[in-house]
């Protein structure tokens, strides 16, 4: 314990009055001082100016990262006959329909995204309480509610990554892990702040991209300058 003192101490002192920094400068301090015994995730939090509780402010989508994210993604797939095939040949972990709905409202939930053709929305449907709060129910506009169950499985794999505004107007996601070249990860900052940029809902007024922090697994965060972020 004495030890993750030490380290945690040291990694705030390092970030002591380093604020709004570039996103070059932010992904070095974060990857520099990421020392847990395991691979961290570095994760990515943007702080919009939206109210998700009005529909026309809820901002949600999806993004390919150029590099990937570095975690194992584990999918699920609502699908029957030539589908659920077709979703296992693609090489999802879980292919199922009635089984697979009883499994999951038995608690057991061992994957990290979930995939359904449109015909199987009644059955997942009724799961909505225990997937949606977990940010797992298919949805069309993110592309999990589909007939190319292939695509949407290889994409899932393929590191791509899915985001939805919470209640306090924040977007936040992995965007890879602290073993990534440093220019590996800046290249997918970037993507995920384009792609929630894209995103921007017809209701939003004002200032849109508020602040952008960066963070360890374990360690503290940092703030980034929002036009570094943007390109700008």
């Amino acid at each position: 314990m004495a030890k993750l003192g030490k380290r945690t101490r040291a990694a705030r002192e390092a970030f002591v009055g380093k604020e709004n920094l570039s996103v070059e400068d932010a992904v070095a301090l974060v990857k520099g001082n990421a020392s847990a015994k395991f691979d961290e995730t570095v994760e990515i939090a943007v702080n919009l100016g939206v109210d998700p509780r009005h529909a026309d402010q809820m901002v949600r989508g999806k993004v390919a990262l150029p590099n990937g994210t570095g975690k194992t993604m584990r999918v699920a797939v609502f699908a029957r006959g030539d589908k659920a095939d077709e979703a296992t040949k693609a090489g999802a972990d879980i292919v199922g329909a009635e089984d697979l709905m009883e499994t999951i409202q038995g608690g057991k939930i061992d994957f990290d995204r979930c995939i359904a053709t449109p015909d199987m929305m009644p059955i997942v449907g009724r799961l909505g309480k225990i997937l949606g709060p977990r940010n797992l129910m298919p949805n069309p506009k993110v592309g999990t509610v589909t007939m190319d169950v292939k695509e949407a499985v290889e994409a899932a794999k393929g590191g791509e990554v899915q985001f939805k505004v919470e209640k306090a107007g924040v977007v936040h996601a992995g965007i890879g892990k602290a073993s990534f070249d440093e220019g590996k990860l800046v290249e997918n900052v970037r993507a995920f702040v384009d792609a929630v940029q894209k995103a921007k809902p017809t209701g939003a007024k004002g200032a849109y991209m508020k602040k952008v922090s960066l963070s360890s697994t374990m360690g503290p965060g940092v703030s980034v300058s929002v036009d570094s972020a943007t390109g700008n």
